[in-house]
C-alpha cells in the first residue's frame, strides 16, 4: 500500500481543502489541482503501457521529468571540464571565447593528465619565430581544373538546410562571407539562405538534391546551371559520412516544407528518401568518369569526394581507378566517425566506421603509395574545434580542416542534443519559427567569423613556436604520442608512412595497405577473390 500512498493522500486531501473553499475561495484552484493529480493517478492505475506508472501512480511521473533534463543537469552540475560527452565544457567554452572575441587564456598550468595514454603534444622550437595573423590558404585544383580555388584552411563543414533552421544556415553563410572561407552546403542543396556571398561547397549525396529529376536520378542539365553560380567555388560527392557511414536516410514528408522542397527539387508534403548508395555509378572507373562529368559541366571547377573510411579495398579500388583513367579528384576529405551533426543510430554512431586518425593515414598512405598524393588535396572533418586539433590533423596528413559543431558552437548551440526533435533551445537545429526567432543573425555571424578568425590566429602562435611559417609544414614526426604502456612514439611510428610509389612497386612492407591493395579493383567495388 505505501507504494500507493501519495494517491490516497491526495484523494483525501481534496475533498478536505475544497471544504475550506467556502471560506477561503483561493483553496479551490488548489483543490482543482488535486482532482486532477487524483484523476491522473487513477489513469495510471488502468492504463496497460507503462508498468511502472501502474505500481507507482502520480510519483512515478518523476522518472520522465528528470529523465528528460538529465543532460542539463549533468552538463551544469555534475561533469568536469573535461568531460567529453561528446564535448567537453573546455572544448565548449573557448569557442564561446573565441566567438565573442572574449580573453580564451587559462591560468595555472593544463588540466590534462600529461602522463596518460592518449595525450598528444606537438615540439616546439629553440629557434621559433615571430607569428602573424593566420590567414592560410591552400591552392585546390589539379592539372585538369580551370577554375582552381584558394581555400582557407578552416572552413563551415557540411550541415544541410533541414537540418540546421533558416537562421542557422544565414549567419553561417554571412560569417562565411566575413571571415573569407567556406561554407559546404550539405546534401540538402542551396538554398535561397545560402546566398549571403559566402563561398560554397555544394555537396551532392546519393539523393541529388538540386540536381535531380522527378524520378531522383542525376539530372546534368540541373546541375549545369547551378554549378555555374559564381557562390559556388568547388563541387563535393558524398560518399559516406562519419554519423551514419552506409546508412541513408528519410526526411518525413510533414518537414518538407515550400522552402526545403524548393532548395532540393522535391514536391512538397512527400517523403525524401536518401538511398544507401548512388545510383549513377556501380563501380570505381564509373565513379571516376562521374566526377569528370562533374567537372566538365561546372565549367572546370574543383570536384572531389568525401567518405568516411570504410572497406580498405574499396578506397585502394578508388585508387586504382584513378590510375587506370588518369581522372583525378581535385579533392578528397576524410570525415572521421567521431563526426555528426545529424541524428544517427546508436550503433552507427557509436561503432560503425574509422575513426579521423586512421582514415586520414590511411587515405594519405594509399595515395602516397600511388604516387598521387602531390596531385590530390586533402581535407579533413570530425570534431576539430581547437587550434591543437588543427595542428594534429595537419601533422597527419591534412591539408585543410572543415568544423560542424564548432561552427555550430559559435552561433550559440550549447550541446543540448535536441537535434532531431524540432525543439533546439537556442535556434539553431529547429524550424520552428519561434524559437528560430532566438538566433540574430547579423549577431551569430560576425560570432562565426570571430571564431574562425581567433582560431587560425591561435593556430598561427602554435606553428611559429614550433619554428614553421604555415601549418602545411607540419610532418607526423613533429606530433607526439603516449601510448598505453607508457612509451611516447611520434606519430610517423604510431601510423608508419609508405614509401612513394611502393603500392606499384608489388611491395610496399606493410601488411595492411598491400592486403588491401591485392584486394582492390578498379572495375568493382567487391574484394578480388
Amino acid at each position: 500500500m505505501t507504494r500507493y500512498a501519495l494517491l490516497i493522500f491526495l484523494a483525501l486531501l481534496a475533498p478536505a481543502v475544497l471544504a475550506i473553499g467556502s471560506v477561503w475561495q483561493p483553496a479551490l484552484w488548489i483543490a482543482a489541482g488535486l482532482v486532477l493529480l487524483v484523476a491522473l493517478g487513477i489513469y495510471d492505475l488502468v492504463q496497460t503501457r507503462h508498468s511502472l506508472l501502474r505500481n507507482y501512480p502520480v510519483i512515478g511521473h518523476l522518472r520522465w521529468i528528470f529523465e528528460g533534463i538529465r543532460p542539463e543537469i549533468r552538463q551544469y552540475l555534475i561533469e568536469s571540464d573535461r568531460d567529453e560527452v561528446p564535448f567537453s565544457r573546455e572544448q565548449r567554452s573557448i569557442v564561446y571565447q573565441r566567438a565573442k572575441g572574449e580573453e580564451d587564456r587559462r591560468p595555472f598550468g593544463t588540466r590534462h593528465d600529461v602522463y596518460a595514454a592518449g595525450y598528444a603534444w606537438l615540439t616546439h622550437s629553440i629557434a621559433s619565430r615571430a607569428h602573424g595573423e593566420g590567414d592560410h590558404r591552400v591552392r585546390i585544383g589539379g592539372e585538369a581544373c580551370r577554375k582552381p580555388y584558394d581555400s582557407s584552411i578552416y572552413n563551415i563543414s557540411a550541415m544541410s538546410f533541414g537540418s540546421l533552421g533558416a537562421h542557422a544556415i544565414s549567419a553561417l553563410n554571412e560569417g562565411a562571407r566575413i571571415g573569407k572561407f567556406a561554407h559546404d552546403t550539405g546534401e540538402g542543396g542551396i538554398s535561397r539562405y545560402h546566398r549571403h556571398g559566402g563561398d560554397l561547397v555544394w555537396e551532392i549525396g546519393s539523393v541529388y538534391f538540386g540536381c535531380r529529376d522527378h524520378a531522383g536520378r542525376f539530372d546534368p542539365k540541373r546541375f549545369a546551371e547551378r554549378a555555374a553560380d559564381d557562390q559556388v567555388k568547388m563541387i563535393e560527392v558524398k560518399l559516406s559520412q562519419g554519423a551514419k557511414p552506409g546508412h541513408g536516410g528519410v526526411l518525413p514528408g510533414e518537414k518538407v516544407t515550400a522552402e526545403i522542397a524548393e532548395a532540393r527539387d522535391v514536391p512538397v508534403g512527400v517523403d525524401c528518401v536518401s538511398p544507401h548508395f548512388h545510383s549513377t555509378f556501380s563501380t570505381p572507373i564509373e565513379f571516376a568518369h562521374f566526377l569528370q562529368q562533374l567537372r566538365d559541366a561546372s565549367g572546370g571547377k574543383p570536384v572531389g569526394f568525401k567518405l568516411c573510411v570504410g572497406h580498405r579495398w574499396e578506397f585502394m579500388a578508388l585508387v586504382k581507378a584513378m590510375l587506370e583513367t588518369g581522372i583525378l579528384p581535385d579533392f578528397i576529405v576524410v570525415d572521421g566517425k567521431e563526426g555528426g551533426t545529424g541524428a544517427a543510430p546508436l550503433e552507427f554512431t557509436n561503432h560503425v566506421g574509422t575513426p579521423l586518425a586512421e582514415g586520414l593515414t590511411f587515405v594519405r598512405n594509399a595515395l602516397i603509395g600511388a604516387g598521387l598524393r602531390d596531385r590530390i588535396r586533402l581535407g579533413a572533418s570530425g570534431k576539430l574545434v581547437t587550434a591543437f586539433d588543427l595542428v594534429w590533423a595537419h601533422a597527419l596528413g591534412a591539408d585543410w580542416c572543415n568544423s560542424a559543431r564548432g561552427f555550430m558552437f559559435a552561433l550559440g548551440c550549447i550541446q543540448a542534443q535536441a537535434c532531431h526533435t524540432n525543439r533546439c533551445p537556442t535556434g539553431v537545429t529547429t524550424q520552428d519559427p519561434l524559437l528560430q526567432r532566438g538566433l540574430v543573425v547579423a549577431d551569430k555571424a560576425q560570432r562565426v567569423a570571430l571564431f574562425h578568425r581567433n582560431t587560425l590566429r591561435a593556430l598561427d602562435e602554435i606553428v611559429a613556436a614550433a619554428g614553421f611559417e604555415k601549418p602545411m609544414n607540419l610532418q607526423p614526426w613533429y606530433l607526439m604520442v603516449r601510448q598505453k604502456n607508457g612509451e611516447v612514439l611520434s606519430a610517423d611510428k604510431a601510423f608508419p608512412l609508405l614509401e612513394p610509389g611502393s603500392l606499384l612497386q608489388s611491395e610496399s612492407g606493410h601488411d595492411v595497405y598491400d592486403g588491401a591493395w591485392r584486394l582492390a579493383r578498379s572495375g568493382s567495388f567487391a574484394p578480388a577473390e
